[in-house]
């Protein structure tokens, strides 16, 4: 079935088809191999120096008031373990990476993939609200006074949603990660579409992520720009079954079963940083 979208209006062609956003913390995701072999090799007493000093690090980097770390242990082959960092800038998450790098267990370990993005938030609805209020009031797009009010009112907006923008990682048993795109091939672009049309597939989309409340807590990255897809979604919550019946239902709202490409998929158990060293003896069970 074909989907007609109706014309653009003139108002719609004046304004910018680009979609406000704000943004919290800087994200990334480390997922680690690690080098069992090796591992078993050593004398138990230095297994848990080494265990030790990781659990201390980590159970600082659990604590970080400029946003918290958190090690999970991966299910599947695609990694072991999966490290995931809230920071206030990507200069601090590249310190955090140096930190556990500088560790002796990162002997031990070694880099599988990793996920650089920043806690995002798309303000569709009010996207269209705001440039058409601006256009009404005869202010040209991207002339200075038009970014000066634009700056103005996502800073109020910022504000209002400061807890989704910084927000602590979930203390859920469960996360699972994964990037995805939004189709733009020849023939479904979701970049050619009209800004009114992406908002209202936007607005229904969402419909189905709120009827999850209380079950799941989703958390939106952006990463255009800075890794190979353009968004990355982490979803965290104490029963696993909730991701399959969340992500399917998600599947048959128009914008993820037209225009929607996703990415690998990395689903973990959370494991507190005091936990490592029995999650690293086998003690510790998934």
């Amino acid at each position: 079935m074909t989907t007609t979208h109706p014309p653009r209006s003139q108002t719609a062609t004046e304004i910018p088809a680009v979609p406000l956003t704000v943004e919290g913390y800087s994200v990334l995701h480390q997922m680690m191999r690690f080098r069992w072999p090796a591992w078993r090799g050593l004398p138990q007493a230095e297994k848990s120096a080494i265990a030790n000093e990781a659990s201390d690090a980590l159970s600082e980097m659990e604590r970080n008031s400029g946003g918290q770390s958190a090690l999970y242990s991966l299910i599947g082959h695609k990694g072991d373990l999966m490290l995931i960092h809230f920071r206030e800038s990507f200069a601090a998450l590249n310190q955090a990476e140096l930190k556990l790098a500088g560790l002796r267990i990162s002997d031990y370990w070694e880099p599988a993939t990793s996920y650089l993005s920043i806690i995002e938030l798309g303000l569709y609805d009010s996207t269209v609200k705001i440039y058409k209020e601006l256009a009404d009031q005869g202010i040209e797009p991207h002339s200075d006074q038009w970014k000066a009010e634009i700056a103005c009112k996502l800073e109020r907006h910022k504000e209002a949603m400061r807890p989704r923008l910084y927000p602590e990682i979930p203390a859920n048993r469960y996360a699972c990660f994964y990037p995805m795109d939004r189709r733009r091939g020849e023939e479904k672009n979701w970049y050619t579409l009209p800004i009114e049309e992406r908002a209202r597939q936007m607005g229904e989309h969402g419909l189905v992520g709120r009827r999850y409340a209380g079950e799941v807590r989703q958390i939106i990255t952006g990463s255009i720009g800075f890794d190979d897809w353009e968004w990355g979604v982490d979803l965290f919550a104490d029963d696993p079954l909730v991701f399959k019946k969340l992500i399917y239902e998600m599947r048959f709202d128009e914008v993820s079963a037209v225009y929607a490409l996703f990415g690998q998929f990395y689903v973990g158990v959370r494991v507190p940083a005091g936990s490592l060293e029995r999650l690293l003896s086998g003690e510790l069970s998934k």
